[in-house]
């Protein structure tokens, strides 16, 4: 029974430790979806980065070109500078969005590890498990041999065991009658 017991729980565990494989592995596609989603949206703001960037180059080229014509075209200098002060307040918050991307791109990176870690180790526990299970069955298939063996050996001894109180019943029938006949003289 307690070998049973033994190969339940260990089949339980083992059970367990395979379902925590699963979520993890299910974990695992989990943040390498999201990591995928992580490098488009930063491919699509360093494209809206660059485009910026050339929006703040052309507002310099205009504002070179306007500087010569001063006197004539001051307001078209001041709506060139209002452009590029929108383009560096869009490129700081660009660059601070990339900023976070990059910390989360971290953060994915130490859970995928983690959770690396972690399948590795159910891994070597079932592994570990599944030996000593083996173990446990060649012990239990031995011990039931050794059962059936001496069970022989008790039915053998406990036949050889009637066999001689039958013979002493005998002799002692045979004695109290010789006694009889000796006491009868």
């Amino acid at each position: 029974e307690t070998c049973e017991d033994k190969l339940v729980l260990a089949t339980n565990k083992l059970d367990k430790a395979a379902t925590a494989a699963d979520d993890s592995d299910r974990m695992r596609k989990v943040l390498e979806s999201r990591a995928h989603g992580d490098e488009e949206r930063m491919k699509k703001l360093e494209d809206e980065l660059k485009g910026v960037r050339a929006q703040a180059e052309n507002a310099d080229k205009k504002y070179d070109e306007v500087q010569k014509r001063l006197q004539q075209v001051e307001g078209e200098l001041e709506r060139a500078e209002e452009r590029a002060d929108v383009g560096e307040i869009k490129i700081v918050e660009l660059e601070e969005e990339l900023r976070v991307v990059a910390n989360n791109l971290k953060s994915l990176e130490v859970s995928e590890e983690k959770a690396n870690q972690r399948e590795s180790s159910y891994k070597k526990q079932i592994k570990t498990l599944s030996s000593k299970l083996k173990q446990a069955e060649g012990r239990a298939e031995f011990a039931e041999i050794s059962v059936k063996k001496l069970q022989h050996e008790v039915d053998r001894l406990e036949d050889e065991l009637l066999n001689e109180q039958e013979k002493m019943k005998a002799i002692t029938e045979e004695l109290e009658q010789t006694f009889a006949e000796m006491s009868g003289y």
